[in-house]
């Protein structure tokens, strides 16, 4: 599917949610009513209309995160009944951390009834919506008619992956051969389709109905097609052009202009302007927030480096920050103050291959082993966050010496703003193998959203609070 359809499926399925999110909310309303309970129940119209507002719109997000959207109309049975439960619980709870943070009156009946029948109905929908989907696509969607430019490997390719949309309505009418290239006059797959000349591309578009026209040829052909292309813009046909001459790029590939000159764009890591605003407009209101919460903390353990071991407070280390840009990181000292230059007594114990992660390593002050633990030491690095430098999430700041042993594609992980915390945090954080960390900062860039981000920070919590994971 495109990806302008999937946008407006996820649209349409997230409205339908706020849907059948009102209908349970009223439900499960009444439901109170009648049951009749010693408790007198009775929520004012304007808290209700509050509650009701949040839940719809934490249940959209969710749906969003867990992009439960992306996979209704071919889901199977299993992914449907685990998404719903999901969606609903996750929603429910946070209209419960709702309830008692405003310290709003309701009933704990109420609420279990509400999260009970929201799973329900969206289990209802979505089974029937798959089927629905496709019957719908099938009897009465519009037909798409599309022609083919090319005869070679890249657009045999393109056919067969176009083939699969015939039950979405998605007509091949035929293939354009180029004056270099040379085929029969018909060409075979699931079906049976016509080749055509290329120069007779403004008769077709004449005689019969054309909605969009595939080019897909050597990039070295493309400069000779400018006419076809002038053809297309003149007629007002949609042409798109496939660009897979590099079929193991992991970029995203978007157009971009630079006042009258078009730019195909090809981004490595998100580039979504809004969503990374609002990324950091996140960043700086919670690492704020957090440091006027945390200030009692902050000098109380400033306060015991100072009192348990002689050197300054912060340790401050020069990092490789968002494309490699170096930025000064701050840390509170968990180490003796000459625990740079003993370095070499103890890099025998090191378990991990180019970063340091010493387990009780024997540099630790008395405070710092605990410090650690709990990842107080880091607690600095959120000015690092109001400075710019880093982000509450994002893959974490390397040194230098590090940076330059990278592999490859290992320095892809420098594309994206460092953060305090990321996937591998909450997957096991110093127990996993330099490799696999990687690989998780490489996931996470690859599937990043708002939504993944407030998880992964939901997640850390308890791994901190716990001391889970940490060496």
């Amino acid at each position: 599917m495109f990806g302008s359809e999937q946008r407006k499926a996820r649209i349409l399925f997230g409205l339908s949610d706020v849907f059948l999110t009102a209908l349970a909310f009223a439900l499960a309303y009444q439901i109170r009513l009648w049951l009749r309970l010693d408790l007198e129940f009775n929520i004012p119209t304007d808290v209700k209309a509050l509650l009701l507002g949040f839940v719809c719109l934490t249940c959209v997000w969710m749906g969003f995160s867990l992009n439960v959207y992306g996979k209704l109309d071919s889901a199977r049975t299993r992914v449907i009944l685990t998404d719903s439960f999901k969606q609903s619980a996750y929603a429910g709870l946070a209209l419960v951390v709702f309830v008692y943070a405003l310290k709003l009156q309701t009933s704990r009946a109420f609420l279990m009834i509400f999260v009970l029948l929201e799973c329900l109905f969206f289990i209802g929908f979505r089974m029937g919506a798959r089927n629905f989907v496709q019957v719908v696509r099938r009897e009465f969607g519009v037909l798409r008619y599309v022609l083919i430019v090319g005869v070679g490997e890249r657009a045999q390719r393109l056919a067969r992956h176009l083939e699969q949309y015939y039950d979405q309505g998605l007509r091949i009418l035929g293939f354009m051969k180029t004056a270099a290239e040379s085929a029969p006059e018909t060409m075979r797959f699931e079906r049976t389709y016509r080749v055509f000349p290329v120069t007779d591309l403004s008769l077709i578009l004449r005689k019969q109905v054309v909605d969009e026209v595939f080019f897909a040829v050597e990039s070295e052909r493309l400069a000779s097609l400018e006419e076809i292309f002038l053809v297309c813009d003149e007629e007002g046909v949609c042409s798109r052009l496939a660009v897979d001459y590099f079929p193991h790029i992991n970029s995203r590939v978007t157009l971009e202009k630079l006042d009258q000159t078009p730019l195909l764009t090809f981004s490595a890591a998100p580039d979504d302007e809004v969503l990374l605003l609002a990324k950091r407009a996140i960043d700086i209101a919670i690492a704020f927030s957090a440091i006027c919460l945390l200030s009692p903390l902050l000098a109380l353990v400033a306060i015991l480096i100072k009192l348990t071991s002689p050197g300054p407070v912060i340790f401050k280390q020069v990092r490789c920050g968002l494309n490699g840009r170096k930025f000064t990181f701050y840390k509170f000292r968990s180490m003796v103050l000459d625990a740079e230059y003993r370095m070499n007594e103890v890099a025998h114990l090191n378990p991990k291959q180019i970063v340091t992660k010493i387990p009780n390593d024997p540099r630790l002050t008395r405070i710092g082993k605990w410090l650690r633990k709990f990842s107080i030491d880091e607690l600095p690095q959120l000015f690092n966050v109001l400075k710019g430098d880093m982000s509450l999430v994002g893959p974490r700041p390397a040194i230098p010496s590090e940076v330059a042993q990278y592999k490859r594609w290992q320095r892809r992980r420098l594309r994206m703003r460092p953060g305090l915390t990321c996937l591998w945090a909450v997957r096991g954080r110093d127990k996993i193998d330099f490799e696999t960390w990687m690989r998780m900062d490489m996931q996470y860039i690859d599937n990043w959203s708002l939504g993944l981000d407030a998880r992964i920070l939901l997640l850390t919590i308890p791994q901190v609070l716990t001391g889970k994971g940490a060496s």
